[in-house]
């Protein structure tokens, strides 16, 4: 009796670091978004450096999460989990007195390594503590707080930005992380160790985090570096070189014949990319149309963007049971769908586009990405052995990265071709819409390849 009220209790406190963890890292994200334009302002900085803020903290979690993936799996998870939550909280109690732009970009992208720890443990701590049969529950409630951060960005991040400025977001920030960092460490279990002997791949993870800084910076920089196809270009040969490598060393930091060998696995992983790819640069563009074009303040603008993460949130953990009884494949397809429809919609937006209408369009693909999120990580998971679960996990927190990555990067190519050097109080209304209206031409087109990706592996369930 005893026992089993002891692993309820670890059960509980693992799943309340889990879901603080999922929560703390997007609400920070959907916050600052609003207040991109009071934070060029300060700094007199353009929208593409601004747009950094974003990119780095991005970039720095794809780079690491996957080395940091591998570690855990060896040295321990709970380990790397708590100093990620230490590192993301101390940045984010620094980035709430920096007095210049190059310290704010240093700080996010060190609070990015901080959640790439974070992302290549947290998942899988939380599916090591339950049964396989509950697997999409759990991961429904981690990805449903997921949402609620995304929910409450918007909403108190406006409310903050409105009100106290900015810097107040990051202070809340540093107080919820510094919280959960002491809870994580007094009460979340030690787990387990590998003790097989595996050593770590020295030269797959530099190769590793070479490939992928090269690809996402060159990819993020392609509109405003002369020589980013260069780093493109090497990133892909680096990466060549990778796979050639890992199929070779006898501990590789990624398994990649898994991909080869294993359909649903590669092709769901792809879909990742391609959803999040297709959806991530939303908020941010929505934010900066609400403020800049329809003249909201932050907090109404917040108010509006709130629909798509609450329905998300309200709708994830259903989706994360059905896809326990349901093929999670067959749901992932389904949500895809939708999201491709909403980002259809919100290519004819306009200088008097009904406000009603883009909430509409943001339940959409609210409740594409709910009935795509958990099913979809539940295939990814559901793939792989137990001892492989922090890497996989973050294969798919990379997957996810790269994906937000991509997608600002057409951002940033857009806005730059569009307006220049310019900064956002400068740009015209119009200007503005143009933009958007590439962007969300391209980014369905996304959705749309994302969606014959998930039914070809469909085929395959």
């Amino acid at each position: 009796m005893n026992k089993e009220i002891t692993a309820k209790n670890t059960q509980f406190l693992t799943i309340l670091v889990v879901i603080i963890t999922a929560f703390i890292t997007t609400f920070t994200g959907s916050a600052l978004n609003l207040s991109i334009p009071a934070i060029g302002g300060e700094f007199n900085a353009s929208a593409v450096m601004v747009g950094w803020i974003v990119n780095g903290y991005i970039l720095a979690a794809a780079v690491f999460a996957v080395p940091f993936g591998r570690l855990a799996d060896m040295t321990g998870r709970k380990r790397i989990l708590v100093t990620g939550i230490f590192i993301f909280a101390l940045c984010a109690g620094g980035a709430s007195f920096v007095r210049s732009m190059g310290i704010l970009l240093l700080l996010r992208i060190v609070q990015g390594i901080g959640a790439a720890m974070i992302f290549s443990t947290n998942t899988a701590v939380l599916i090591s503590a339950f049964s396989p049969e509950k697997r999409g529950k759990v991961l429904g409630y981690s990805i449903a707080s997921t949402y609620i951060g995304l929910s409450a960005g918007p909403v108190v991040g406006g409310f903050l930005n409105h009100y106290l400025g900015w810097r107040s977001i990051f202070i809340v920030t540093f107080v919820i992380s510094i919280l959960v960092f002491f809870i994580a460490v007094k009460k979340l279990p030690g787990g387990n160790v590998r003790k097989n002997g595996q050593g770590m791949d020295i030269v797959g993870n530099i190769l590793y985090i070479l490939m992928i800084t090269l690809i996402m910076f060159g990819l993020s920089s392609f509109s405003t570096l002369a020589y980013a196809k260069l780093l493109i270009l090497a990133g892909v040969t680096l990466f060549i070189i990778f796979i050639v490598h890992e199929l070779k060393t006898a501990y590789p930091i990624i398994e990649v014949r898994l991909f080869a060998h294993n359909i649903g696995y590669s092709f769901s992983n792809l879909a990742a990319l391609m959803n999040y790819g297709a959806t991530f640069a939303l908020g941010y563009l929505l934010s900066i149309y609400l403020q800049m074009v329809m003249g909201f303040d932050s907090q109404i603008a917040g108010l509006i963007l709130i629909s798509q993460p609450l329905v998300m949130a309200i709708l994830s953990p259903y989706a994360g049971r059905l896809s326990d009884r349901v093929s999670p494949f067959k749901l992932a397809s389904f949500g895809m769908g939708l999201c491709a429809l909403g980002l259809f919609s919100f290519i004819f937006i306009s200088e008097n586009y009904p406000f009603p209408l883009i909430i509409v369009n943001l339940i959409v693909v609210g409740v594409g990405f709910a009935f795509f999120s958990s099913p979809n990580t539940n295939a990814v998971m559901a793939c792989v052995e137990k001892k492989d679960y922090s890497v996989a996990s973050s294969i798919l927190a990379t997957m996810r990265s790269i994906g937000h990555s991509m997608s600002m990067a057409i951002v940033t190519f857009i806005i730059s071709r569009q307006m220049g050097t310019a900064t956002l109080n400068d740009a015209e209304p119009g200007q503005i819409v143009d933009t958007m209206h590439i962007a969300f031409i391209v980014f369905t087109i996304i959705c749309a390849v994302g969606i014959f990706v998930s039914l070809k592996r469909k085929q395959q369930d």
